[in-house]
């Protein structure tokens, strides 16, 4: 029979050919992906760079160049007034600010492709060949959260986050916080810091100058809520642009502070609130405290702390100057006491292309054990290289004898270790498209993001951690994830497990992640995601405790569809979401974020979720507390 080279398969014969086609090319890639692992050229091969030594020996002392800082906290001020009863007092105004760092982002470029791992988009094509089957459970629950009309905020981000409680879900953005029953119901009007901290006079909390970057949790071991922003004299015009953020207003003038309210009660409404205040600096008034960060710790005992993290820039010129670590005394703020706080100065020397450092955060599992250190991580910020390290570090405090208190190794706290992970390329900058609009939306796709989630289960200590990272040379953008074991209160040389995650590849922009894990060892990451013709909204994916490491087996569930893009020139996209459990039952996942319902240059709204994987081992009965209603 001769061959004609001309003639046309049939369509069941082509079918069939090109199904073989496609197996042969996933083995054939399988071979070379496992040549080249056996051959050591696979990032996660190399070996870790761990320093596990203790800190300096050498002796210190409080506010000494080796020792901590000891600065007292203004107040408390005592507080009875329901929430409901403050007098209102509106935002101070604001100017449009891009994200602080040590340099400008350049915005809407492409990587090299020349500095990516070919590993990393051989493995994406693998993967990519059968997408995963989700079987992530939708919502039980959502609700609207506040929106920029409530809040009078003329600019983005909002920097939406929150926590729930027994009986109330509080949720905070730039300006101002809310509290809901957990059904969605409001139980209070949108309550400025401006108003919140009006009590604390003679500090800018007091004095209308409130400014951003909320945190907001619940203390579930001592049943209070904690609510924080930060807070300067209000700026002043810039006759000259600063160089590295051009036609841009200063964030503020000196002195820098941190506002702080502690509950009264578990009731965050009727039940009172301590108001404090922290200086960023007393001894260098001129450092902004930016980004802060906090973490709830039992530790050291018997009453605990609550960790937080700043990124220090020098005022006016708006440089780098470091980062800050800080261990605030619980057990004193609890009962409305005097209360200092215990403080850590890094410079940019020790911390390298280090930013963002996050303190640990313990909310289900058994306690960390007696005694043990507070963990923080950070990954380097550097731009266009392949990173292959997450630094870690540990924060000893002794409130009784500030001396003792460390953190990380030696006089100048360097990392105690450095982590050896797979190569990562991180994402910053103006990149996520939208439809409809050429103006793309910021990843702060530099820094591993809040919280860092510690659980003690069954004797084995982890973190729990994720950022934006490239996944590819040119994009999209997925989630890394991590899950370091610490048992013993020892960093390790490689995580258990890692993923960038893609869902199976479908070309997606994913960022802004926030993680949390179940009383059964259940993660979950809620995240933003958007593409050329999807609108940006919010998603969460997430894995079993049972599933197969270093995968969200359970794939990828819709929380809330955008339905518009954002259209304002400068492209900042929260700076932070958040995902807690619901410590009632140590099983249901809480994650709020921001979307538009509709294109806009800044009419951004946000969303809170529930969703749970299924049955907790216990369920503890919720405190019978009777929840408030809204006042006019």
């Amino acid at each position: 029979m001769q061959f004609n080279p001309m003639k046309k398969k049939s369509s069941s014969q082509s079918a069939f050919f090109n199904f073989r086609v496609l197996i042969a090319s996933v083995f054939c890639l399988a071979g070379v992906f496992i040549a080249l692992v056996g051959a050591g050229i696979y990032l996660g091969s190399s070996k870790a760079q761990a320093q596990s030594g203790p800190a300096s020996t050498m002796p210190v002392t409080g506010n000494s160049p080796i020792g901590p800082d000891v600065v007292r906290l203004v107040g408390p001020v005592i507080v009875s007034t329901d929430l409901r009863d403050l007098p209102y007092i509106p935002p101070a105004p604001k100017t449009l600010e891009q994200l602080l760092g040590p340099y400008p982002h350049r915005e809407n470029r492409s990587p090299s492709g020349s500095q990516t791992s070919g590993l990393v988009e051989i493995e994406s094509l693998i993967k990519g060949v059968l997408p995963p089957v989700p079987t992530m459970p939708s919502p039980l629950l959502t609700f609207a959260g506040m929106n920029a009309a409530q809040v009078g905020a003329m600019f983005p981000p909002p920097d939406t986050i929150g926590d729930v409680g027994p009986n109330h879900y509080v949720q905070a953005v730039n300006d101002a916080f809310r509290v809901f029953d957990k059904l969605g119901n409001p139980r209070t009007r949108v309550t400025t810091f401006n108003s919140f901290f009006a009590p604390l006079t003679g500090t800018p909390c007091g004095a209308n100058e409130n400014g951003g970057d909320p945190f907001v949790f619940y203390d579930q071991l001592a049943d209070r809520w904690v609510i924080t922003d930060f807070a300067s004299p209000q700026p002043k015009p810039t006759p000259t642009p600063q160089p590295e953020f051009p036609g841009l207003e200063p964030l503020g003038s000196a002195p820098f502070y941190e506002c702080i309210g502690v509950s009264r009660t578990g009731d965050p409404v009727e039940g009172g609130w301590y108001l404090y205040a922290l200086q960023t600096d007393p001894a260098n008034p001129m450092q902004f405290g930016d980004y802060p960060k906090f973490g709830l710790w039992n530790n050291p005992q018997p009453g605990g702390a609550y960790y937080f993290t700043v990124n220090l820039f020098l005022f006016p010129a708006e440089t780098l100057d470091g980062v800050r670590a800080f261990a605030l005394d619980r057990g004193s703020m609890l009962t409305g006491g005097v209360a200092n706080a215990i403080a850590f100065t890094i410079t940019p020397a020790t911390l390298g292309d280090a930013l963002s450092l996050v303190p640990a955060t313990s909310r289900t599992g058994s306690a960390p054990p007696a005694g043990e250190d507070e963990f923080i991580l950070a990954v380097d910020l550097t731009e266009n290289v392949m990173l292959t390290q997450v630094k870690g570090w540990l924060f000893h405090v002794d409130f009784v004898t500030p001396a003792n208190s460390r953190l990380g190794v030696g006089a100048n706290h360097a990392p105690n270790a450095l982590i050896t992970v797979n190569g990562f390329r991180n994402a910053p900058g103006a990149l996520v498209p939208q439809p409809g609009t050429v103006q793309k939306l910021s990843t702060l796709g530099d820094r591993i993001m809040t919280p860092v989630v510690y659980q003690n289960r069954s004797g084995t200590e982890s973190l729990w951690a994720a950022q934006t990272v490239f996944l590819t040379s040119d994009g999209p953008t997925g989630i890394r994830w991590y899950q370091f074991v610490v048992t013993g209160g020892n960093f390790p040389a490689t995580p258990v497990q890692q993923q960038d995650w893609s869902n199976g590849n479908d070309g997606l922009w994913r960022w802004m992640p926030s993680t949390a894990v179940d009383a059964n060892g259940n993660m979950a990451i809620g995240y933003s995601v958007s593409s050329p013709s999807i609108f940006p909204g919010i998603r969460y994916a997430g894995r079993r405790a049972t599933d197969p490491l270093n995968d969200l087996s359970q794939g990828e569930a819709i929380m809330t569809n955008g339905g518009g893009s954002q259209t304002l020139a400068v492209g900042r996209w929260g700076d932070y979401t958040m995902t807690t459990i619901d410590p009632s039952d140590g099983l249901s996942f809480w994650h709020t974020n921001e979307y538009y319902p509709a294109t806009s240059p800044n009419a951004w709204f946000t969303r809170v979720g529930k969703f749970q994987f299924g049955n907790p081992r216990s369920t503890p009965t919720p405190r019978p507390r009777p929840t408030p209603t809204p006042r006019p």
